[in-house]
């Protein structure tokens, strides 16, 4: 043997087998970010969904039962009235997402999620059998609660689960089961309401109280969060939620050290000098996006049936409106991972404030759907995107009050959009023109808020 032969085998002999090697150590999240799109990541986002698709299907319903409520001759609502009914859920739902954010990052998004959905489903009941004014808007305020909490924190679970290179289309596809809601309560406007006499509203606010029944399966199909139970130091709960997600990819589990108990971060953090910027950015684009889609749709079955003269007809175009946010939603699922985040939030809100003023000018009914259609699709996409950059942005210990904090701004919003719509209708001669112009305003200055946000497409989530 010669020497080189020699020291080639000592160099080999000193070299540890592949076989041998020790795994390489990952923590759990990047165990979760290399995972492929499974089945367990399928029943997430649906069982995230459907209690998504309540939530819509409850705000669309009021959209459509505050028209027939007016003229239920024991509540004979005044425009005033028809816009206090429509606001004052947003008031709850406001002070909802930014308690629900808050206690997110305390007890946990599951337990949230689940919670809200029950409180909201109680509410909606009350509402269905409300007998007075009064009664009717303490119930709709309830209502807002649970829903303002829930929303955020689905997005922000969903969110926290999702692989890296999945999880604005997840998040996406997530707020798409928003217009399968209003496509549901647009159906139940259109057969329920006009065909079951005085109670027809009431039918349909009893059907919107079926999530109550639903928040018992969540707690069973839902996981909690792997970074929120890290940042509270519960080790083993988050590797059996890991392994849950491994087990449905096939993939074998490796070792992960565990992770100090993340500090606390106060909510103040949202205006130190590292986020103050994203803060205000995200804040403005939830205000104007809420501005523009809660005032257009909510008022927009009333609107309609004012044009056209009647409410059947108007329902039947909100259900053609409705069902065009779906491509809408799956065009900002595909191309958010393409373009990217701000890219695609931006294109979306343009064209959502050339829709929204073409719509102002509409007379004709193929006019009007048109437009409406197309408003509706880009309207909504944008949203889908929205919910995807804002949990992206902040760090763990924040991220579900920043969320929740961010929805709230957006909320504030929806309570003064639909209540001065009459006052627009007044400036305008009763028709929507103002409404609209003005609605096309504030998607421009949405997307000029937009485009400051960061860029965080295919990057990890901040822990």
């Amino acid at each position: 043997m010669t020497t080189q032969q020699s020291a080639q085998g000592q160099v080999q002999a000193g070299k540890p087998d592949a076989s041998t090697q020790e795994p390489k150590t990952l923590t759990r999240n990047e165990r979760l970010d290399r995972l492929p799109f499974n089945k367990a990541h399928r029943k997430l986002l649906i069982a995230s969904g459907i209690g998504w698709a309540f939530d819509s299907m409850d705000v669309g319903l009021v959209s459509f039962v505050v028209t027939a409520i007016a003229k239920d001759p024991h509540f004979a609502l005044n425009p005033s009235q028809k816009s206090w009914v429509l606001s004052i859920g947003f008031v709850g739902m406001a002070i909802g997402a930014a308690l629900g954010g808050y206690l997110a990052d305390r007890i946990g998004r599951k337990k949230v999620f689940t919670y809200t959905l029950i409180i909201y489903g109680l509410a909606d009941a009350l509402m269905a059998v409300s007998w007075s004014l009064p009664v009717l808007l303490i119930a709709r305020l309830i209502i807002g609660l649970g829903l303002g909490a829930e929303l955020p924190v689905a997005s922000t679970l969903v969110s926290e689960f999702s692989p890296v290179k999945q999880r604005g289309r997840m998040t996406v596809l997530l707020e798409s089961f928003w217009a399968v809601g209003w496509i549901v309560a647009a159906l139940i406007g259109f057969f329920v309401i006009p065909n079951t006499g005085d109670w027809g509203w009431r039918w349909a606010l009893l059907i919107g109280a079926v999530p109550l029944l639903y928040a018992i399966v969540t707690r069973t199909q839902i996981p909690e969060s792997v970074r929120f139970l890290e940042s509270k130091g519960r080790e083993d709960e988050a590797e059996q939620a890991v392994r849950y997600f491994e087990k449905a990819s096939g993939v074998e589990p490796v070792p992960s050290p565990n992770g100090k108990p993340l500090p606390k971060v106060p909510t103040s953090a949202l205006f130190g000098h590292k986020y103050l910027g994203r803060t205000v950015a995200i804040w403005l684009t939830w205000f104007f996006v809420n501005f523009s889609y809660y005032g257009a749709f909510t008022w927009m079955p009333s609107l309609l049936a004012d044009q056209f003269g009647s409410l059947t007809k108007s329902l039947g175009y909100m259900l053609a409106i409705t069902i065009a946010q779906l491509p809408g939603y799956f065009l900002a699922a595909w191309l958010v991972e393409i373009w990217g985040r701000r890219k695609t939030l931006s294109i979306f809100l343009a064209v959502s404030a050339v829709a929204a003023f073409l719509f102002s000018q509409a007379s004709s009914v193929p006019m009007v759907l048109i437009f409406g259609m197309l408003l509706s699709a880009a309207n909504l996409g944008a949203w889908g995107v929205l919910y995807a950059v804002t949990p992206e942005i902040y760090p763990t210990r924040l991220r579900g009050a920043a969320a929740g904090a961010s929805a709230a701004v957006g909320r504030i919003a929806a309570i003064v959009a639909p209540l001065l719509m009459p006052w627009f209708l007044t400036m305008s001669g009763g028709n929507k023109a103002v409404a609209f112009v003005v609605f096309a305003v504030a998607f421009i200055l949405a997307c000029v808020s937009a485009l400051a946000l960061p860029e965080l497409t295919g990057k990890e989530l901040e822990d």
